[in-house]
């Protein structure tokens, strides 16, 4: 009986522990809360974890995860639901796809993150007040403060044009 191997590069067992390690991460998500008594939810895990891979692994796994997490954690616990996974799968990559697009058109990594955050959260509120009005949600619009979101964005911006600045010098 033959055996077929599949090389793997370097890149590739990156990418791969990665991956597992965010699995891991957002799989214990709401343990984490539980157990610090911190709402680590409202810091946005999935575009921490997204961010991260952006930086430290490749384009096209970003995208993989920007799908692939939301719907493992449907799966694995039935929360979020499963339009609101959709929906969050949908702003994450629409998130990413802007950054690429925006960096070729911007001298600043920063605006370009920045920009792309900002129009992926219209776009998720936008969907989900649609979403809450048909009925395929339920529960509020906003769910962790507007002033943390804004923080947020300013600091995942701040990485990623603080991380593409020096790569591009070194």
């Amino acid at each position: 009986m033959k055996s077929v191997a599949f090389p793997l590069e370097k890149k590739n067992i990156k990418d791969i522990l990665f991956d597992l390690a965010s699995f891991a991460f957002i799989t214990l998500t709401p343990a984490l809360s539980h157990v610090s008594t911190l709402p680590v939810y409202l810091l946005e895990p999935m575009r921490i974890v997204l961010l991260l891979s952006l930086v430290h692994t490749s384009k096209k796994n970003t995208y993989l995860l920007t799908v692939a997490l939301p719907l493992f954690s449907f799966l694995i616990s039935s929360h979020p639901s499963f339009f609101k996974a959709a929906l969050i799968s949908s702003e994450l990559a629409l998130n990413i796809f802007l950054f690429f697009m925006l960096t070729k058109m911007m001298k600043s990594y920063f605006g370009a993150a920045l920009v792309s955050i900002f129009v992926s959260k219209l776009y998720y509120y936008f969907m989900k007040f649609g979403m809450l009005q048909t009925g395929l949600l339920g529960g509020e619009l906003t769910a962790s403060p507007i002033w943390l979101q804004t923080i947020l964005t300013l600091v995942f911006a701040a990485y990623l044009g603080w991380f593409y600045k020096r790569r591009i010098q070194i």
